[in-house]
């Protein structure tokens, strides 16, 4: 049988979906160093423990609402619940009875000017007096707190600290199909309501819920890593955070990965090739996840574009492209094909969920598990509308400039 909320949980999701979400910026992850103690990481999954249920109550809340009968979808209420038992699971896990002392050395962490934050790191993709969820304005409760003094800390707090990544990590395998998921949602939708196309409510309500998801994620990803990391030590490495990615590194990877989906999903003996122009000392601080991705993604419809141009029954394609630039403020990746581009009109298009140009999308068996569109080489709309989301989330962008011809 299913997990269904309870009426009272409803409840107490929409007094939590009332709070405003609080930002965490790169800088404020980047701050627990490699090793973080007891302390910091306990402090961390408090704030956790009182966010997360804030940013899972808003898309519980959003998913109930959404219109003209989606949110009846038999997956956008899969979805939903969820979402829910996530709460629930959060907001009742007890915490450690701990003695005075140590209570007062985490209410008054040492003081440490070079740890000092300023105020929370706004969204740059956000109006100033807006928080993403359309009311209030962002918290400034702080993420990070440096409690390393020293001394012991009681084996109560540690476990504590593995009881909530264990937890963490049982969350973040439940909601591992929740994109492929919503995306049978939207199918089934489109299917009963004789649609082609999403509307413009539609789509921002998916961006709002991906971009939600992709914090979600990062927060719980980041935390389970750093506990992981009082054992095992990944140089570089501050959870998921790499202090040192190497782009070009990431770059042939994905260019790698790329070219065998495309000689699997074409039946090529060699997929067109990818000449790849960047500096081999370049790095910077970045997640590599979400790198990879996005270079994944873009290579895989630069590729698909050149074989379906220029025909799969072809022996030489062009050439296609990757150049990375090291500006003074940014790092630009440019990926240039000889795809035949796309007409000026169909350009908005190309950012719409489930907008293909494939004939027929690809139906998602149902033990389907997957944690994101990598798996086909098209056929779901999904790849570029996620990957600028990603690009988005750190201040970054995705840009699409094409010539048709």
């Amino acid at each position: 049988m299913s997990w269904k909320p309870s009426e009272k949980l409803m409840q107490t999701i929409a007094h939590y979906a009332s709070f405003p979400p609080t930002g965490v910026s790169l800088r404020q992850m980047v701050q627990f160093g490699e090793r973080p103690s007891t302390g910091t990481l306990f402090r961390a999954s408090q704030f956790l423990s009182e966010e997360l249920p804030v940013r899972l109550a808003h898309r519980v809340e959003e998913l109930g609402k959404l219109p003209d009968g989606l949110n009846d979808m038999t997956s956008i209420q899969k979805v939903r619940d969820w979402y829910a038992q996530s709460f629930e699971e959060i907001t009742t896990m007890p915490r450690p009875d701990l003695d005075r002392d140590t209570r007062d050395r985490l209410l008054n962490p040492p003081k440490k000017p070079s740890n000092k934050l300023s105020s929370t790191t706004r969204n740059p993709s956000l109006k100033h007096d807006e928080n993403g969820n359309g009311k209030g304005s962002l918290n400034s409760r702080r993420y990070y707190a440096a409690l390393d003094d020293g001394r012991e800390w009681p084996p109560s707090l540690a476990e504590y600290n593995r009881k909530f990544a264990r937890t963490l990590e049982m969350i973040k395998r439940r909601h591992d199909p929740v994109v492929t998921t919503v995306a049978q949602g939207i199918n089934e939708w489109k299917r009963k309501q004789q649609r082609m196309q999403i509307d413009s409510s539609i789509q921002s309500f998916l961006d709002r819920f991906y971009m939600s998801r992709i914090g979600i994620r990062m927060l719980i990803g980041q935390h389970i890593a750093l506990t992981e990391q009082q054992s095992h030590r990944h140089p570089n490495y501050v959870g998921i955070i790499c202090t040192k990615t190497n782009v070009r590194e990431l770059a042939e990877e994905a260019i790698e990965n790329a070219r065998f989906v495309c000689e699997d999903h074409y039946g090529l003996f060699d997929a067109p090739k990818v000449q790849l122009f960047c500096n081999p000392s370049l790095n910077f601080m970045y997640v590599p996840g979400h790198l990879s991705h996005m270079l994944f993604e873009t290579l895989k419809n630069s590729l698909r574009a050149v074989v379906e141009t220029h025909g799969a029954d072809k022996e030489d394609f062009p050439v296609t492209k990757v150049i990375v630039a090291e500006g003074k403020e940014d790092i630009t990746i440019k990926i240039s094909d000889e795809g035949g581009g796309i007409p000026r009109s169909a350009i908005p298009l190309v950012w719409t969920y489930m907008y293909t140009t494939v004939d027929t999308t690809p139906e998602l068996d149902p033990g389907f598990n997957a944690s994101d569109f990598k798996a086909p080489m098209a056929g779901f709309g999904y790849g570029l509308p996620i990957s600028r989301l990603y690009a988005r989330y750190f201040g970054g962008d995705l840009k699409l400039i094409s010539m048709e011809g």
